[in-house]
């Protein structure tokens, strides 16, 4: 048995047990196609777009690679609140950010009414087009949605960041569940408990999950080079997923100046915040977070708030002003050394070659003898 085979990268398609994280809103259909050319999975974060957008992103990653890929979706589109929100509400969450439009001389936001985009109608265009792979957090979808993908043969990944919630997936008939530990950059998708309870490493995370689900378990959070994959392969996993090590690739849809701030000394430290989306997520920890999460200022319902904030940092990363801007990392963020993709890959899969089949052979055969008791 070689490292790179086993039953999750026969069911994926995929040549290596490699995913590209979706990114959320820093995806690129670029470098989706491409780590998918290499023989991994790419993966593009969808949350935000309207189901046409979906459509055309769908295209045109079509255009770039004939091999699976993973469209990412949230099951959770808005937390409580967010459609009885005023303007009111806004403007009392807008008066902290005040001083930084002003230091940016950037206009301030105005209210707008919230116009919510429904999971159904992204899935929609999911089905209808056949995607190789649906991957989602913060959730599970609906019956008939994952029967629907059953009959396609769509692959579906769901996200858990506890036990409790690996378990919920398997029983609901996910193909693939994805570990995801409180390192990882960005938001994890705890849907059973509150995110701020559910913070378990992803190291303790990965053995807890395979050990109560037959189904195959990707390790995600804090892992960027062979150590973190080999680790991961010895617990149980059957692939990784990275996000944070793909950011700082010049294909990422981040912008040249969150990759460089991914590539500091100050990627070092990272915190979890509210303030910018209004659900936990990881960054960089700046001086907005550090300020915002301080003040206890009134934060907006997602995704109010992620939409609010925004405005903000489209003005700080035009300024060049990172301290400003929400820079999502995960806690591995200095391990990061991709700057061109096919060089990341080819020297993890060199290095995990070299030294991962004795570990992978016993972990297939525990995960074996397992099956049979």
């Amino acid at each position: 048995m070689t490292w790179n085979r086993n039953r999750l990268t026969e069911k994926l398609g995929i040549d290596y047990p490699i995913i590209q994280g979706p990114l959320g809103g820093l995806s690129s259909q670029r470098l989706t196609a491409a780590v998918s050319n290499f023989g991994g999975l790419g993966s593009f974060g969808a949350l935000s777009l309207s189901p046409e957008e979906i459509k055309n992103v769908i295209s045109q990653i079509r255009s770039l690679t004939s091999r699976p890929f993973a469209v990412n979706l949230w099951v959770s589109m808005e937390d409580e609140g967010a459609q009885t929100s005023d303007e009111a509400a806004f403007n009392r969450s807008l008066a902290p950010l005040a001083r930084y439009f002003a230091e940016l001389q950037s206009p301030r936001p105005h209210y707008k009414p919230y116009s919510p985009i429904r999971l159904e109608d992204q899935a929609r265009i999911l089905l209808e087009e056949k995607v190789p792979v649906f991957s989602f957090i913060f959730g599970i979808p609906s019956k008939e949605i994952l029967a629907e993908c059953r009959a396609k043969g769509i692959v579906t990944v769901g996200t858990a960041t506890t036990p409790d919630e690996g378990v919920a997936l398997q029983e609901a008939g996910v193909d693939v569940i994805v570990a995801s530990g409180f390192e990882a950059g960005g938001h994890r998708g705890s849907f059973l408990r509150a995110a701020e309870d559910s913070v378990t490493g992803t190291f303790s995370l990965i053995p807890r999950i395979v050990d109560v689900v037959d189904v195959p378990v990707i390790a995600a959070g804090g892992i960027a080079d062979a150590r973190g994959m080999i680790a991961a392969f010895a617990l149980g996993a059957e692939a990784v997923q990275m996000g944070t090590a793909f950011l700082t690739c010049e294909e990422s849809g981040a912008s040249r100046i969150h990759r460089q701030a991914l590539m500091q000394h100050k990627a070092e430290y990272t915190g979890l915040t509210k303030a910018f989306t209004g659900r936990l997520a990881r960054g960089i920890n700046n001086r907005m977070m550090s300020e915002l999460n301080q003040k206890g200022a009134e934060i907006l319902p997602y995704p109010l708030q992620r939409m609010l904030v925004r405005n903000l940092s489209i003005a700080a990363e035009a300024a060049g002003r990172t301290d400003l801007m929400p820079l999502w990392a995960g806690q591995s963020a200095n391990l990061s050394t991709c700057t061109e993709f096919s060089v990341f890959l080819n020297s993890l899969v060199e290095e995990v070659s070299e030294i991962a089949g004795p570990i992978i052979q016993w972990s297939a055969a525990r995960r074996e003898s397992k099956f049979l008791k």
